[in-house]
Order: structure tokens, then C-alpha cells, then sequence
């Protein structure tokens, strides 16, 4: 019986790829589509200018790439990457970022990004991340490659790992711990030495930023990310 076909031999259709430009700068974007359209070797699908647009294009042309503006209004580009990691597992994305700061990159990677690339990128280098990613390989660049093995040889040697749900802050993490042991706010105030309004505020800030429904789903969510007190982060001081 043939071996089941891997991630990388299914992940990029025949041909040119397909992708989806996703920038709320619309001069920027415009030029991006401009290079992207020109090369024989990629085929633009879709645009977008906000997390929310993108995941209602992805949706609708499955493409194999999305190159991704890291910071945008409302949804950011590191929450629409978890999305549609999590909903369309065979689109890979390539984050755009004018910053170079590593706070940003390993959010992007703990969101799924399979490459990175700053605004300021030529076009040769745009067009090799795609091409790269497109075919189920990983592309950060030398320099941030050097950064992330830095980051993790330092965090193997203190024993640290990255934290769930990057675009939280330590306290909302703390609180959401709290969450998923099942706790209501009073005694999340109590524990945290916060006020219930604090906790409140904070349980608030969650839901929207992990575009969470309700407590429920939050438990849900934090527990599947090890949250809990089987895994408490550690406290902001």
C-alpha cells in the first residue's frame, strides 16, 4: 500500500501559486499585487484589507499562500493567521511586517506562519518565501533565523517555553489559567490580589482578542492550549 502523501506533497497545487495579499495600507498592498501579478510564477486570487476580509477570501479561493500585514486594525494579522491555520490547515502564510522586533516573530510562529518577511524585502527575496512556503518549507530570513535559534537555545537553557495565545498580555494569561480551573471572577480577584472589575475587564479583552463567544469556549481553548493548573503561567507581578 503507498505511503500516505505528507503535508508538503499535498500542500501546493500544480502551476503557478495561488495567493491572497492581505494589507490594510492600500498603496502598499496595491504594489505587492503589481510584483505578484507580473511573475509567472504566482497567480493572485484575492485581496484584503483587514484580518476579517481575509478570512472571507481564504475561504473562498483556498490559496496557497497568504502573505499577511502582521499589524492591522481590529483583527490583527497574528489572529487571523491562528484562524486560518486552524480552519484552513493546507494555507500557509507569510507574515509582512515593517518591524524586525522578535516579540513579533515568535507571536507570528506560534500562530502558524510559515515565513516572515519585513515591508522593506526585494522583490527577488518576496518571491523566494513564497515559492519556498508554497512548497511546505519554512522561510524567516538568515537574520531572523539567527534570532529564533538564539531565542530557543536560550530558552532550552533556562527552561522556558514560549507562551500560549502571544497576543494576550501576562495578566489576561493569568486570568485565563484561572478560567480553566473553573473559577468565577470573585475568586479569580482573590487569587490574582486583583479586583473583581480588573478580572472582569480582563475576561472581556480575552473573548474579543481570541474571538471567543462566551466562558465556555474560553475554558475550551485555554485547557486544548494547556492552560490550567495543570500548566499555570506564571503570575505578572
Amino acid at each position: 500500500m503507498p505511503d500516505e502523501p505528507t503535508e508538503q506533497q499535498t500542500s501546493a497545487r500544480p502551476g503557478p501559486v495561488r495567493i491572497v495579499v492581505v494589507d490594510d495600507h492600500r498603496i502598499f498592498r496595491e504594489g505587492l499585487l503589481a510584483l505578484l501579478a507580473a511573475a509567472p510564477e504566482t497567480d493572485v486570487v484575492g485581496d484584503a484589507g483587514t484580518g476579517e476580509e481575509a478570512l472571507a477570501v481564504v475561504a473562498d479561493t483556498e490559496p496557497d499562500v497568504v502573505l499577511m500585514d502582521i499589524a492591522m486594525p481590529g483583527m490583527s494579522g497574528i489572529e487571523a493567521t491562528r484562524l486560518l491555520r486552524r480552519d484552513h490547515p493546507r494555507v500557509h502564510v507569510v507574515m509582512l511586517t515593517m518591524l524586525e522586533d522578535d516579540d513579533s516573530l515568535f507571536a507570528a510562529m506560534c500562530a502558524g506562519a510559515r515565513g516572515y518577511l519585513l515591508k522593506g524585502s526585494d522583490s527577488d527575496e518576496v518571491l523566494k518565501t513564497v515559492r519556498a512556503v508554497a512548497a511546505g518549507d519554512a522561510l524567516f530570513g538568515a537574520e531572523m533565523a539567527e534570532r529564533l535559534t538564539g531565542f530557543f537555545r536560550q530558552a532550552e537553557g533556562q527552561g522556558l517555553t514560549v507562551a500560549p495565545f502571544p497576543q494576550l498580555t501576562d495578566r489576561e494569561r493569568a486570568v485565563l489559567a484561572e478560567v480553566a480551573d473553573g473559577h468565577d471572577n470573585a475568586t479569580i480577584a482573590r487569587r490574582l490580589h486583583i479586583s473583581t472589575k480588573t478580572v472582569s475587564n480582563n475576561v472581556s479583552n480575552i473573548l474579543t482578542k481570541l474571538h471567543l463567544a462566551d466562558r465556555s469556549q474560553a475554558i475550551v481553548a485555554a485547557r486544548d492550549a494547556g492552560l490550567g493548573s495543570a500548566h499555570p503561567p506564571p503570575r505578572p507581578s
